[in-house]
């Protein structure tokens, strides 16, 4: 394990002074030993540990756990079987999630019975289990490939896509019961070409606030460069836009490879890998279904060896300061990567320029903020040795913004279940959403169990602990 520090100045045309930044190396992978090559995001737990899930490394990749101070635990090594048939799963390229039950749930890409992936839970105490195996069926009807992980709706259901499968190969969205009861809810491509419908859905869905499922196809659509589209959770689809439907040069950008993020203001944001002004990707918004309004806000590689990133593959989060930071793949000064964050008009600020000798670099994960404030994602090639051209690391940015409470779901009516999680929260004395009063329980310092009080509206969730008031990431939204 390594531990650096890197404290760095950013040079970038923006009015102002920018806080004090500073990226720190948590922790460096060594192949067989702890994994080998990180392409999805953290998340928070319950219990305040952070956890992930390496794509290769020992045979089939890893889950694993690791504090904010940088200690690391391998949960489970996939592929483990000495004759190399990977019956229980190879290759996570998908993050996990931790469901109602607190039971962790994701996905693998190949491997299981036939080869073509599965899904599995886990517990934070490393007991796995096997709960589906793609494409034991002649032509793969349930889907093939997942290439992302889960999301949890509202009605406690597990959604998620595969890259390919059924007939032609296209992809599909299905559902899955936390037991692991499966069914497949749309087929992408069904028709044939030239697929209006969008092609190989290679990111997660997220559930907004209006209950669909909201996600983007990777190919395909009207102008065969990906689409954004909503689906009901009883599997009606809509495609909301078709990427570069004007034809080359795509400037509204060209084959999305992430999901998308619901803002504040009520619009989606996303990125493409190429495509706009530049061809080194785009960040856009869309407006939800039935409004249609589509609008690229940044375009990379405007500036002159694309300092400011290029080929942007993961999604965005919107922080606790209202902006949005992601990262791209390629590009910034080292030309290994970069995290930026852009202002929901389209202002955009490098802030961190990745060089794969000393930090890591080819961020193929967004970054994720935790409830202490900073920042945490990974990087998929690089660090410092042991690891032949390095492994990927595990890192913490810190940009000057303070702790706070998030909320599991983010949306509800009254009566729901909410799940906050926090730091330092034992001994709090009052909840209130939106300042309607709520009867809560402090599990453990992490997390804190309530349900949302009748008569509340939509507005921020405030926790009132010892050391001060929290507040909610975003609004709770009340429906």
């Amino acid at each position: 394990m390594n531990r650096i520090m890197v404290v760095f100045a950013v040079c970038v045309a923006a009015a102002g002074m920018l806080p004090a930044q500073t990226l720190t190396v948590l922790h460096t992978f060594r192949h067989d030993a702890d994994g080998a090559y990180p392409t999805a995001g953290l998340i928070q737990g319950a219990d305040g540990v952070l956890y992930g899930t390496t794509e290769f490394g020992f045979r089939g990749g890893t889950v694993y756990s690791i504090s904010t101070a940088g200690k690391l635990e391998t949960l489970f090594h996939f592929c483990v079987a000495d004759d190399g048939s990977c019956t229980d799963g190879a290759i996570v390229h998908g993050g996990l999630v931790q469901a109602a039950n607190s039971l962790f749930y994701g996905t693998t890409e190949q491997g299981g019975s036939a080869g073509y992936g599965t899904i599995f839970k886990i517990t934070a105490t490393a007991d796995e289990t096997l709960l589906y195996n793609f494409c034991t069926q002649t032509g793969c009807p349930d889907g093939a490939f997942p290439y992302a992980g889960l999301v949890q709706a509202a009605n406690g259901d597990l959604y998620g896509t595969t890259a390919g499968g059924t007939g032609l190969g296209y992809g599909t969205v299905f559902v899955m019961t936390p037991s692991g009861t499966l069914r497949t809810l749309y087929t992408f491509c069904s028709a044939g070409p030239p697929c209006a419908d969008g092609a190989n859905p290679y990111a997660a869905l997220i559930q907004a606030s209006d209950g669909n499922l909201y996600g983007t196809t990777g190919a395909a659509g009207a102008g065969n460069a990906g689409t954004v589209f909503s689906i009901t959770p009883t599997g009606a689809l809509t495609t909301l836009y078709s990427f570069c439907s004007n034809g080359p040069p795509c400037l509204d950008g060209d084959n999305p490879q992430a999901g998308l993020v619901e803002a504040t203001n009520g619009s989606f944001y996303g990125t493409t890998s190429a495509g706009g002004a530049s061809g080194g990707g785009t960040v856009f918004e869309i407006t939800p279904a039935g409004s249609g309004s589509f609008i690229t806000r940044y375009s990379f590689c405007a500036q002159t060896g694309c300092l400011d990133g290029q080929l942007p593959v993961a999604p965005l989060i919107q922080a606790t300061d209202g902006d949005f930071y992601g990262t791209t793949q390629e590009g910034g000064a080292y030309g290994g990567g970069t995290i930026f964050k852009i202002t929901p008009s389209g202002t955009l600020t490098t802030l961190y320029s990745f060089n794969e000798e000393a930090v890591g670099s080819w961020p193929e994960s967004p970054v994720f903020q935790a409830t202490d404030g900073a920042f945490y994602g990974t990087t998929y090639y690089g660090g410092p040795p042991p690891c032949i051209d390095g492994c990927g690391t595990v890192y913490q940015l810190t940009v000057g913004l303070g702790p706070f409470v998030a909320t599991q779901p983010t949306f509800g009516p009254g009566g729901a279940a909410v799940t906050i999680l926090g730091t330092d929260l034992t001994g709090a004395t009052s909840i209130t959403f939106n300042g309607t009063p709520a009867v809560f329980t402090v599990v453990r310092a992490s997390e804190i169990t309530t349900t949302v009080p009748v008569g509340a509206t939509t507005g921020t969730v405030q926790v009132v602990t010892p050391g001060g008031t929290l507040s909610s990431n975003g609004p709770f939204r009340v429906r």
